[in-house]
């Protein structure tokens, strides 16, 4: 099963099917590879081929969060132990992985999220400890009274393989810690092969007749798993430390310390671990070990980054399956060079222009690869790429490659001009101001705009039409039966003319009939989403109707605000989540007769009943808390994260609808509405009371 070359698409300009297919997709490649990797020492693919899948993963799950999978790899470490020689074994703390970054500029917005949660001052430090990241097999050594009494593999990070007999032929596993040690304390740590150990094995295997190994990590980890002790004893594994699961109480108050515990316990750790200040000493610390790696004798893809202190560590907490202090800095992916044969053009829902470079194939990290995304007008611009050049592609962060440099910029040839018109419908293509990309301006009369709009009207998170798929909204349109939504509801007047189609039965049609029929009367959040007006995703368009409750009040409000209503443009700013961008936005959709024409014309249609949600069991679900001044004990986006958990809407700015504000050290000019307009004030001390009263 190797990698689709024909995903990669901007996700932005994807249609929810196209989406929910390419998820599907993915998610089992993902599991497939996992298999191969974590169960069966077998990989069919490199670690970044990989890394693009689940980056690729990544992006879509970011654009389409409502289309996220039960299965998605998102939500998965390692591999399920479907089947095995060696006994389960439950992690009392669970083994996470680690995010990846892949750019200097990934590395800095992750420090600066960090400084951001912690509200850390701009003069504060932020120390955070850096070692190279080793291509091993997880391993968790348990230790009680300093004997060590249980080591597992990491598995799905719930549960792995019982491998304490096989650990025990591990030189640089201490049996008993040297000094005295914690009730518990659980090791956790890399089993490697060292290069020159990997070489020697492989040469005794085909010397052997027996099965040679891909890498040193396959190796190790082919060497651990085994049912039989004896052929582990036979192998040449080492080991390192770089962390801890379980514990009892902790030797230090921070990374660096209690990592230099575990060493004097008697555990290996990284030879180049060490404490950096700032993220320019990140990124040194990257390149010196980036500079070092040809020379180590051992294999290693990257450099992991950790906030030193505890403390901070326990507040950052974990997204999904990662710690949120923690990030993988991989090394860049493998390139080759190619020739730039066309450059096409390509129409996505929102009229996006998306130039798409088809390649004369060319071999990256054993995938052979034919297209390469050129992203928009300003990349071809930066590149100078035309029809013709040699240029330098890379697999990193996305199944299909991106251009990094052009070979032959400096040829005399012709400048590559991106269009200034659509090439579906011929209307004008312009870059609205601030943007760079290139947009069609025909909307609803342009057919590559037209039919994708519609498919995301009717996708599952939108209308949720049963029966009318992608196909059958082509085949539609085609017909001259459907041109905009509305036209979805006056299909009972067709049911003659579709029973006439091939393909279509009796049951088949009144099944469609009867699905458009139940919708009739929709959710208000699912409509205004499904209406796929710019910059109003499925939570903007949830939160935006759970602040105005009725469709027409939200239009009568955009159009105030398109018109510098103040008023108007404050109820949409006091939304969390809604900015500058979603109310111009929303303004410019009903300032243009088009769009109104379609929105009446819907509504003429369905009648969506006010929008309602159900709020938590809490002192302040269903009410506005604005959070204002300085909060001492928490960052910004923990107390709104606190009050979206207890049912609570959380504010921006101080309004009639506020319902209590929390006020910090240095309150303004919020703290004075607020007593103007007579609304609840507490302290953070009170909130954090609030909080705790809620569980």
């Amino acid at each position: 099963m190797g990698i689709d070359q024909t995903s990669g698409s901007n996700p932005v300009d994807m249609s929810e099917a196209d989406a929910a297919n390419e998820l599907m997709r993915l998610a089992k490649q993902i599991a497939h590879h996992d298999r191969l990797y974590h169960a069966e020492d077998t990989p069919e693919i490199t670690d970044p081929e990989y890394d693009a899948l689940v980056r690729r993963n990544a992006a879509l799950e970011a654009a389409f969060p409502h289309l996220v999978r039960n299965d998605s790899p998102s939500k998965k470490v390692g591999h399920v132990i479907a089947s095995s020689p060696l006994s389960k074994v439950s992690h009392e703390v669970r083994m996470m992985s680690l995010d990846n970054a892949f750019s200097r500029e990934e590395v800095m917005d992750w420090v600066a999220r960090m400084r951001r949660f912690l509200s850390l001052p701009d003069d504060e430090p932020m120390a955070i400890t850096a070692e190279d990241k080793i291509d091993g097999l997880s391993c968790s050594l348990r230790y009680e009274d300093g004997k060590l009494v249980r080591a597992a593999t990491r598995g799905d990070g719930q549960v792995g393989e019982d491998v304490t007999a096989n650990v025990q032929h591990i030189a640089d596993i201490p049996k008993m810690l040297r000094s005295r040690a914690p009730a518990v304390f659980e090791v956790r740590g890399e089993v490697y092969m060292e290069k020159q150990a990997f070489a020697a094995l492989n040469a005794a295997q085909q010397e052997a007749g027996g099965k040679l190994f891909a890498n040193p990590r396959n190796a190790a980890a082919g060497s651990l798993r085994q049912k039989d002790a004896n052929v582990t004893a036979q192998r040449p594994l080492r080991f390192w430390a770089h962390g801890w699961g379980a514990v009892s109480e902790l030797p230090g108050d921070t990374q660096h310390d209690v990592v230099r515990q575990i060493a004097e316990w008697g555990f290996p750790v990284s030879p180049l671990f060490d404490v950096c200040n700032g993220v320019e000493d990140l990124l040194a610390h990257y390149a010196r070990i980036g500079a070092a790696r040809p020379d180590l004798p051992y294999e290693i893809d990257g450099v992991v980054y950790k906030v030193d202190r505890l403390d901070w560590q326990q507040r950052l907490g974990f997204v999904a399956k990662a710690p949120r202090w923690a990030l993988a800095h991989k090394f860049p992916a493998e390139r080759a060079e190619t020739t730039l044969e066309t450059i096409d053009i390509q129409v996505g829902r929102t009229g996006k222009l998306t130039p798409v470079g088809r390649l004369a194939p060319v071999l990256v990290g054993g995938v052979t690869v034919t297209n390469v995304t050129l992203h928009n007008r300003d990349e071809i611009a930066r590149l100078g790429v035309r029809p013709g050049d040699r240029v330098v592609v890379q697999r990193a962060g996305d199944v299909i490659p991106q251009v990094v440099d052009n070979l032959t910029r400096d040829v005399d040839r012709t400048p590559y001009l991106f269009p200034d018109h659509c090439p579906e419908c011929g209307s004008e293509a312009v870059a609205e101001e601030g943007e760079v990309d290139v947009r069609c301006t025909g909307g609803l009369i342009c057919p590559a705009q037209r039919t994708e709009r519609l498919k995301h009207f009717v996708s599952r998170k939108a209308l949720d039409i049963d029966g009318l798929g992608e196909k059958t909204i082509d085949q539609f349109f085609a017909l001259g039966w459907l041109e905009s939504p509305a036209d979805i509801f006056r299909l009972k007047n067709r049911r003659t003319d579709i029973l006439a189609l091939d393909g279509w039965q009796e049951k088949s049609v009144d099944n469609l009939l009867a699905s458009i029929e139940a919708k009739r009367a929709p959710d208000a959040a699912r409509l205004l989403f499904g209406l796929g007006i710019r910059h109003v995703g499925e939570v903007t368009a949830r939160d935006l109707m759970k602040n105005f409750h009725q469709l027409p009040v939200l239009r009568v409000t955009a159009e105030r605000a398109h018109v510098a209503d103040e008023e108007a443009s404050a109820d949409l700013l006091s939304i969390d989540g809604v900015g500058g961008t979603v109310v111009e936005a929303l303004g410019d959709f009903f300032h243009e007769p088009h769009n109104v024409a379609v929105w009446e014309d819907l509504l003429s249609e369905v009648s969506p009943p006010p929008y309602v949600i159900e709020t938590l069991d809490s002192p302040v679900a269903g009410k506005t808390v604005v959070f204002t001044g300085k909060l001492e004990t928490m960052s910004r986006d923990e107390a709104k994260a606190q009050a979206e958990r207890l049912g609570a809407k959380a504010a921006g700015s101080v309004s009639a609808k506020t319902d209590l504000l929390v006020a910090g050290p240095g309150a303004g000019s919020k703290l004075k509405k607020a007593a103007e307009l007579g609304i609840e004030v507490i302290d953070e001390a009170g909130w954090a009371e609030i909080v705790a009263a809620a569980g």
